[in-house]
């Protein structure tokens, strides 16, 4: 890459304060086990108390309450699946007939980069070739330990960009994690809306073009991009692509539709700078800085958006160990989020929305993770014991249907390989239940307190499939 312009560089001085709010959570912690222990207590007591009274046997009863389960369990699922999917239409439905002008303001794209020298060149290459007139780069060394800024240092300067000279610039600082380091370039940029990256981001062309128009709406105060899978081609990535489509993007098209959004990926979100000043800038208090600032934005009633043709394309774990590592560290960040935010669940008058975005994260989280291990153990081992195998036939075949309908449903609107969709024959009944039961550890040990550390995932280089 060329630099006709030559651009002085200056020492920034960047340190590493954000605004973090202390908690306490041991008093907490010690209050709900006396409540849930005592609580388990009296209802141990009732039904002991009550099972004579009963006119089934023991084992009449098991089966009952296992039919009777299993009907509640597929009407939840049922209600969950079709008031996603409604939504969801509504929304696709109404982006592609709602026209909006063209809106070109000046952007700043933030760059975060913590030892990503395989794949800095491309990412800014990548961010080079995007269709828009309007914009500068700007990269951010958290203190990497490889050839990051060596690599970045020689991409300072003006490139010339799909449609018009782009300006590259460097930010180095010491190692403070990702919420610090996007804190920096958002202090140092003077644009009013910023495009928040991974340091491996590679974009569609028309990503900025498209995901920045929202903001013609002065309600929007940030717009979720799409985010999907690129290095495909093994069963375990061709999961998570899937996964990205029907279980991710799919609920943010129907979140899309009310316009509050409740996670901003990480890989690609819009942000009116305002609304990040409003929210308090990123925190690094949990391992989910993306899912925080969501909520924070979100609680000072700005309008969160979905936008499916704002695409940012990231590398997947291919090894089973790394994909729980991730989804180990996603799920206790969004817990750690939620608990930080836990005054919107009980008192829903500070913010209505808010309320409704985390008790729905909640049940995301908390319950339908422990619903989906504990019914797919229970009514297996009641149907062994019994001779009820021909239930678990119907609750498997029941639950497979449903999402082969999802998938036919997501590949179609997002014009995805329809390849993926003989994966959601495997998707529901063991990868959804192995990341469930990652997310019931997550859970068990974000509640004890037990440490972690970040895990980032090894990057290989990849260049997403044209």
């Amino acid at each position: 890459m060329s630099n006709p312009f030559k651009v002085e560089k200056k020492p920034l001085i960047i340190d590493n304060s954000e605004e973090v709010h202390e908690h306490d959570f041991k008093a907490g912690k010690v209050k709900v086990m006396i409540i849930s222990g005592i609580l388990s207590i009296i209802f141990l007591f009732v039904i002991i108390l009550t099972l004579p009274y009963t006119m089934l046997s023991f084992n009449g009863l098991v089966v009952y309450a296992t039919i009777i389960s299993l009907i509640l369990f597929l009407f939840m699922l049922l209600f969950r699946y079709f008031s996603v999917l409604l939504l969801a239409y509504l929304y696709i439905t109404k982006y592609t007939v709602q026209e909006k002008d063209g809106y070109y303001p000046f952007i700043s794209i933030l760059a975060p980069a913590y030892n990503e020298g395989v794949t800095i060149r491309d990412s800014v290459q990548s961010l080079l070739e995007l269709d828009y007139p309007n914009y500068e780069i700007i990269i951010i060394n958290d203190g990497s330990k490889d050839n990051t800024a060596e690599i970045a240092e020689e991409l300072v300067g003006y490139h010339q960009g799909r449609s018009s000279l782009v300006k590259v610039t460097l930010i180095s600082k010491p190692n403070g994690g990702k919420a610090r380091a996007l804190n920096a370039g958002i202090r140092y940029s003077k644009a009013d809306f910023v495009l928040c990256v991974d340091g491996d981001a590679m974009l569609s062309t028309n990503s900025l073009k498209m995901g920045v128009r929202h903001f013609v709406d002065p309600e929007v105060g940030a717009v979720a991009g799409n985010v999907k899978v690129f290095n495909r081609g093994k069963y375990l990535s061709d999961l998570q692509a899937l996964e990205y489509v029907e279980g991710l993007n799919f609920a943010r098209s129907a979140q899309g539709i009310l316009k509050m959004v409740n996670i901003i990926p990480g890989p690609i979100g819009f942000f009116r700078k305002v609304a990040i000043q409003d929210a308090g800038y990123y925190a690094s208090d949990t391992f989910a800085e993306d899912a925080d600032m969501t909520l924070k934005i979100l609680a000072k009633n700005w309008k969160i958006e979905y936008e499916p043709n704002a695409i940012s394309f990231t590398e997947a774990p291919l090894k089973l160990q790394q994909l729980l590592k991730q989804r180990y560290r996603w799920s206790r960040g969004i817990l750690q989020a939620i608990r930080k935010h836990r005054q919107h669940l009980i008192n829903p008058t500070i913010n209505f929305n808010n309320s409704l975005i985390l008790w729905s994260m909640v049940i995301e989280a908390f319950f339908w993770p422990a619903m989906n291990i504990l019914g797919n153990l229970f009514f297996i081992l009641v149907g062994l014991l019994n001779g009820m195998t021909s239930l678990i036939v119907f609750w498997w075949v029941s639950i497979t249907i449903l999402d082969v309908m999802a998938a036919i449903y997501c590949v179609a609107a997002e014009r995805e390989e329809i390849r993926l969709i003989p994966y959601a024959l495997l998707y529901r009944l063991i990868f959804v239940l192995v990341i469930d039961i990652t997310k019931a550890m997550a859970t068990v040990e974000e509640f004890l307190g037990i440490e972690m550390n970040w895990g980032k995932l090894e990057r290989t280089g990849l260049q997403p499939q044209k």
